[in-house]
């Protein structure tokens, strides 16, 4: 199935401005007719992640019977570094595909129930009348907002009210870029139609944000838009958006609905009560008019039957209506479930666009002090709340697409460990890839990417063995945050994604933690945690302990690095972080956040010195090696 993905939203004068990576690529699509016969429950599972869709269906045994996967255009706006996009209309055309696809291949396929997997902290506005969004999704590494973060953080009535942990202790999160709420202050104070709306007694409760699970359920549930986008209030007519896009028109009447563990990334809910606050919500938008009951979607556990998806009245497969949508986790929690973490002290890491490592801490909310997040791990109906730590990390999988995308360094990813194989270490050469800044355990957007260390010796197969290590001390410095929070001892990690298959990586990833790494024998994680939750509704499996019994270890990598080594390859990464400190003056930063307060988006600059010099010393590697 050839798609080919062209999409826009004209944003004012800077219609043109926007560059995107698109997506033209075959479908991938696999099916085992067999398991599908012989599997008596059927569960179906959407994982829509930052660059790609999909969606899967597991037996009752907990093996992928048939999946298809599409990847979707990556927006970033020109003269706007930092900024990253999607077309929400896409995200919801691209999971269509994914479900026709397998229908179009097996009509007979029935399914017991679907769950949802999703990009956290992905953000959209669209109105409930038209059905169509009024600007694109801001995706969740976008670090725009950061002016915002930091003038709600001196926005506390007192010096001690002050700070990025201001909040903390009612969100277990910091003031950051990466959370839903910052962006939605940004979407309210730049997007004039939809500010205009909330604004609006009469438009004010056709006004809907959320994530993107909420954007799904709200597609899944809802049927085909009869409205030409005229309707007063709409996006369409907004002078500082216009909706203009190839991709069919949303549906309205849906379920407006996200769950905990979604709605614990936003700085809106209160991790103890897990419901919204109305006085964290103006703490952070800082707008007394804002409707909150309408607004924002309402808070479901991670799993129960929320409702049937409409089938072919909302523009899916006819088979689907009536199959009941029985659960939501966003990706990490996820991966958390479907690695069947589900006691006290145990963790996983996913290694995908970016890195990101999850204990379960049970039914205690653990504070952390390491600069990691307090997050709800899961919900399971009327049961009490799991809670647990988590560190993210912004760019890990995305490193080696941007050696791949950027650099042409590479051709594919698998292409990145056979380079680095030509060399035995890194010869003092380190990658740090803060790109949009670093998050856990510095939380520092000041920071961009640098390459130090390097010498004329070096070669691009040094440059892929530093962007691959990177990974690993990146999850080393969320592996020691989380024993100094917890003080417990992790005797093993594991992990999943993309990563896994780099066996260069996962040696290097157990030597630095010093520590067994586990991958399970079925890796789609993500996809699978929002089909245990969904099939635990419907009675596919009855309990915890009969999920737990299906997971199996694939392969393991044992630390064999002597301690001297690790400590000083870990040392050497330590300084190199430091280097990539105060690259994005606070003047600079300041001033990004005055001028986007106009609907002009007027262009500017801002300092990116340290991702100039990585390409300029990249190329003159790649140079230099071409002539050897």
């Amino acid at each position: 199935i050839n798609t080919s993905r062209r999409s826009k939203y004209e944003l004012g004068d800077r219609a043109s401005e926007c560059r995107a990576i698109h997506s033209t690529t075959t479908m991938k699509v696999s099916i085992d007719i067999d398991a599908l016969k012989d599997s008596k429950k059927l569960i179906g599972s959407i994982d829509q992640g930052t660059s790609s869709s999909r969606f899967i269906v597991f037996t009752d045994e907990g093996k992928i019977a048939a999946s298809a996967q599409v990847e979707h255009t990556q927006i970033y706006p020109e003269s706007k570094p930092g900024w990253h996009e999607h077309d929400p209309l896409e995200i919801w055309d691209s999971v269509v595909q994914c479900i026709n696809a397998l229908f179009v291949k097996y009509p007979e396929l029935k399914l017991d129930a679907i769950g949802i997997t999703n990009q956290r902290e992905t953000t959209i506005a669209w109105n409930a009348v038209t059905g169509l969004p009024y600007y694109n999704a801001i995706v969740w590494d976008d670090v725009r907002t950061d002016p915002i973060a930091k003038k709600i953080a001196a926005e506390g009535t007192s010096s001690s009210d002050q700070g990025m942990d201001r909040l903390r202790s009612r969100t277990g999160l910091p003031l950051a870029s990466y959370f839903s709420g910052t962006k939605v202050r940004w979407l309210i104070e730049n997007v004039s139609q939809l500010h205009s709306d909330l604004m609006s007694d009469a438009e004010r409760g056709n006004v809907r944000i959320g994530t993107i699970d909420t954007w799904l359920v709200y597609q899944l549930t809802g049927r085909c838009s009869s409205s030409d986008g005229s309707t007063k209030g709409a996006a369409t007519i907004s002078d500082a958006v216009a909706f203009n896009s190839t991709f069919p028109k949303g549906n309205v009447g849906g379920l407006f609905i996200t769950d905990v563990t979604n709605a614990s990334r936003t700085l809106f809910m209160d991790i103890e009560t897990c419901e919204w606050c109305s006085d964290l919500v103006y703490e952070v938008l800082r707008m007394q008019a804002f409707p909150v009951e309408t607004a924002l979607a309402k808070i479901e556990p991670s799993s129960c039957v929320y409702g049937t998806c409409s089938g072919e009245e909302g523009g899916i497969a006819s088979a689907l209506k009536g199959v009941p949508i029985a659960s939501i986790l966003g990706d990490q929690q996820a991966a958390l479930f479907g690695q069947v973490c589900f006691e006290k002290g145990m963790a996983k890491c996913t290694y995908g666009t970016g890195l990101f490592l999850m204990m379960n801490t049970g039914l205690d909310l653990v504070p952390s002090v390491h600069g990691l997040l307090t997050t709800v791990a899961y919900k399971i109906g009327s049961e009490p709340t799991v809670y647990g730590l988590e560190g993210s990390v912004a760019f890990s999988g995305s490193v080696i697409q941007w050696l791949r995308d950027q650099l042409d360094i590479i051709s594919d990813a698998a292409e990145s460990e056979a380079l680095a194989n030509h060399v035995q270490s890194n010869d003092g050469l380190y990658f740090v890839p803060a790109f949009a800044g670093l998050f856990a355990p510095y939380w520092r957007s000041d920071a961009r990417g640098v390459i130090v260390g390097m010498t004329a010796s070096h070669t691009k197969h040094h440059i892929c063995r530093a962007a691959l290590e990177a990974t690993a001390y990146q999850a080393k410095e969320v592996f020691d945050a989380m024993y100094h929070d917890s003080r417990i001892c992790l005797a093993s990690l594991r992990v999943d994604g993309g990563a896994v298959a780099n066996n260069l990586l996962m040696q290097f990833q157990a030597d630095m933690l010093d520590a067994p790494v586990i991958k399970p024998q079925v890796t789609e994680t993500t996809a699978m945690g929002a089909a245990f939750a969904a099939g635990l509704v419907v009675g596919v499996w009855k309990d915890l302990s009969e999920i737990h019994q299906m997971w199996a270890a694939d392969k393991a990598w044992k630390p064999t690095m002597p301690a001297n080594e690790r400590d000083s390859y870990f040392m050497g990464w330590k300084k190199a972080v430091t280097k990539s400190f105060g690259w994005v003056e606070e003047d600079a930063l300041a001033n990004v956040d005055e001028e986007t307060q106009t609907d002009k988006y007027r262009t500017r600059s801002v300092v990116v010195a340290a991702a100039a010099s990585v390409l300029c010393i990249t190329g003159f590697i790649l140079l230099r090696s071409k002539k050897v």
